[in-house]
């Protein structure tokens, strides 16, 4: 009779007593599957993390900064420029947070910030434009142009800038009784003016500097002309209305002195642009025959009040003319060089040649 096949795994009572009880073991499924999820998931946990601190960063905020933002810059170069300057901990936590929060386009300008006030409170400072404005104010600008860049200036308005010039509220010393508008007294400049300031701040600065240079150059000096200090801040409005070159600014006004002199019409094309209502566009024939004040070809002796602000050496210009007996000039060559001339017959050759160039 055969015995009955025994296997090695079934004999021996340890081996028996070992297994007494258990199951087999089997991979805990669950666990995996969650550690397969933390690893996949811990580095956006971290990125959060990271990406929060850097909104709002913990602790106190530092020093305070001046940020410069040049005309033109993107988010990415602003972040880069804020990165720089300590205010933010990253340039591309910032063109998230933009690109997130559909922030920008942010003006040009200088701000003032601080350091570490993290990318959400930088991004609320940029939305509200700079806090440092640049105000450019060219000579040859009227006050309506004036208005105008003052109005372009966060905050400010135009129409109340125009109106407080014109009501005689803020004066120059230059300025005579009667005249209630401050055109051609203001001084032609780049100012630097804080966020929150109003039109009557601006115009009084605007104002100041004039009498404040006006002095310097020495426009109380203008007796030996026979006319008035504001008489001649109408001299050099004209002046720098119809010189190219600065060469040319006192002889332009020994032209105009030697003609109200002789009592001829000052016959200025200037200011009969300024009574048209400005503009470059060439003149017409209705255009000289405007009825105004200001237009010389009807006109004869000086126009009421200036036409524009006038440059420095326009200024210095009306004041200490060229001693020459001219009356007449034309626009000679390109560059803004005028020819001159005693009599009309001279005149008459020199308005020939620059026809002939195509100047006319």
């Amino acid at each position: 009779m055969t015995e009955p096949v025994v296997r090695a795994d079934e004999t021996g009572p340890s081996r028996r007593r070992r297994n007494a009880g258990k199951a087999p073991r089997r991979p805990r499924r669950g666990a995996l599957v969650a550690a397969g999820l933390a690893v996949l998931i811990a580095p956006f946990l971290v990125a959060g993390g990271w990406f929060w601190w850097q909104l709002d960063p913990p602790g106190g905020r530092g020093g305070a900064v001046t940020v410069d933002i040049p005309s033109g810059t993107g988010v990415t170069g602003i972040g880069d420029r804020l990165h720089s300057a300590g205010v933010i901990g990253s340039s591309l936590a910032f063109r998230i947070y933009v690109e997130a929060s559909g922030g920008g386009p942010y003006r040009s300008g200088e701000y003032k910030m601080r350091r570490h006030m993290g990318v959400r409170a930088a991004a609320t400072a940029l939305e509200k434009g700079p806090s440092v404005l640049r105000l450019a104010l060219p000579p040859g600008l009227t006050l309506d142009q004036i208005a105008q860049r003052v109005g372009q200036l966060a905050g400010l308005r135009a129409d109340r800038f125009l109106t407080l010039a014109r009501s005689g509220s803020v004066r120059s010393k230059y300025e005579p009784a009667g005249v209630t508008s401050v055109e051609g007294l203001t001084w032609p400049d780049t100012y630097v003016v804080e966020r929150g300031e109003s039109e009557a701040r601006i115009l009084q600065l605007l104002v100041s500097k004039f009498d404040e240079n006006a002095d310097r150059i020495g426009l109380s000096n203008t007796q030996a002309l026979g006319i008035t200090p504001y008489q001649a801040v109408v001299v050099a409005s004209m002046i720098q209305g119809e010189a190219g070159l600065d060469v040319d600014r006192p002889l332009i006004a020994a032209v105009v002195y030697n003609r109200l002199r002789a009592g001829m019409p000052l016959q200025i094309d200037a200011t009969v642009k300024y009574a048209r209502g400005g503009g470059d566009a060439p003149l017409s024939s209705d255009d000289y025959s405007v009825a105004s004040p200001f237009n010389t070809y009807k006109v004869k002796g000086l126009p009421p009040a200036p036409i524009m602000t006038a440059s420095e050496p326009s200024l210095r210009a009306a004041i200490v003319p060229a001693n020459v007996p001219f009356l007449y000039y034309v626009l000679i060559d390109k560059s803004g060089k005028h020819a001159f001339a005693t009599t009309y017959a001279q005149h008459l050759q020199n308005v020939a040649e620059a026809r002939r160039k195509g100047l006319l």
